[in-house]
């Protein structure tokens, strides 16, 4: 059978991947510290026609004569560039100005996630959580506890405020409180981070253990209130990605029909 109808399938598919990565994009353009995936492709093994030869006295040298036999995905990667900020006047919505990723978990903290969405509530105890009921983790004061712990805020306080670097104050009885201080965490290689949905990153083997610090210090960025972070998606460049990866899958398959329409032609030699 032709090489080039087995090139044109592998086309096929990486496109259809592509548009798959592409979709989702789109899908959450409006979704919360979402990251926008791309596909990269690479070329297949090639096949050697005939090697390389070295120039010698009565001859010069040959290059090599091979056939490339398709492409094939290379990676998905994650982009981790931050996404513009939507002011939003409520102080629970939380924005990091630069690097850093929220922590949140179970109360033990042994299951820990890590997000870039800081739309954050308060449960029926006072217990600063994400929309999911996770934890948002850190050092709490009332009572004084050491990381990983929950950040209390009680029914019977008042204007609440956070700061820039994480910590999270209320006036109670007339007296200013110190609720704690959210922590956040960064990561060596941060496209090494999986995504499990529900806005939430875990660590792999290849992301790095977390670097645990507060907001506002060196090497970590400033949290945002009454602001979030939205979306890195550009939905100009994801329907030019769009256009793209459809005009190569049309072309793969003009491939096949191309390919096809030889073979019919040899199968025909005989009548």
């Amino acid at each position: 059978m032709l090489r080039s109808m087995y090139s044109g399938i592998s086309g096929m598919k990486n496109f259809q991947t592509k548009l798959d990565v592409i979709g989702n994009n789109i899908a959450n353009v409006n979704t919360y510290g979402f990251k926008k995936g791309r596909v990269i492709f690479k070329d297949l093994i090639s096949q050697n026609v005939s090697g390389a030869s070295a120039p010698t006295g009565n001859r010069g040298g040959v290059n090599p004569k091979q056939v490339g036999l398709g492409s094939q995905m290379a990676s998905i990667d994650t982009m981790h560039e931050s996404g513009s900020l939507q002011t939003t006047g409520r102080v629970l919505d939380l924005a990091i100005a630069g690097d850093g990723y929220f922590i949140v978990g179970d109360a033990a903290g042994q299951d820990q996630s890590y997000t870039r969405a800081g739309n954050f509530y308060l449960d029926n105890n006072g217990n600063l959580v994400n929309g999911d009921g996770l934890f948002v983790l850190g050092q709490s004061t009332t009572p004084a506890a050491a990381f990983p712990s929950k950040i209390n805020v009680p029914s019977t306080a008042t204007e609440m405020s956070i700061s820039k670097n994480g910590t999270v104050t209320y006036i109670n009885a007339g007296a200013l409180v110190t609720a704690g201080q959210i922590m956040n965490a960064k990561f060596a290689n941060t496209g090494g981070l999986q995504k499990t949905g529900n806005n939430l990153f875990k660590i792999t083997t290849n992301s790095g253990a977390p670097v645990r610090g507060f907001a506002n210090t060196p090497g970590f960025g400033s949290i945002e209130s009454s602001q979030l972070e939205m979306s890195n998606v550009d939905l100009s460049e994801e329907f030019t990605e769009m256009i793209v990866a459809q005009r190569g899958f049309q072309a793969n398959t003009r491939i096949i029909t191309t390919s096809d329409e030889i073979l019919q032609e040899l199968v025909n030699l005989k009548r």
